[in-house]
């Protein structure tokens, strides 16, 4: 297996999750309104991702030396849900902090 898809796909969760951690600390992983909306995208993630990347008739394509193989359910690759995390918790820490200076502004 080559660094491919799943080095940078777990590098991407820590990294975020650091950026918390160490350098913005909005607490927001401790929300669980947090945790709710990633409940939320994973219903919208896993029906569409599901289908793009079902190996029956996939839309999307993994190089399967670039992957550890581990897919569930409906052929998802691991890999893109850790993508997925990073991607909306970023988002929404950025949100966040903006919320948070504006606070402070006022």
């Amino acid at each position: 297996m080559s660094i491919g898809y799943t080095v940078p796909a777990a590098a991407a969760v820590v990294a975020v999750c650091l950026l918390e951690v160490a350098v913005l600390r909005t607490g927001l992983l401790r929300r669980p309104a947090y945790w709710l909306s990633m409940v939320i995208v994973l219903g919208f993630q896993i029906p569409v991702d599901g289908w793009l990347t079902r190996l029956d008739a996939p839309i999307v394509r993994y190089d399967p030396d670039h992957i550890l193989g581990l897919r569930f359910p409906w052929d998802i690759p691991v890999e893109d849900f850790l993508f997925g995390f990073a991607l909306v918790t970023a988002v929404l820490l950025g949100w966040e902090r903006a919320r948070q200076r504006e606070g402070e502004r006022r």
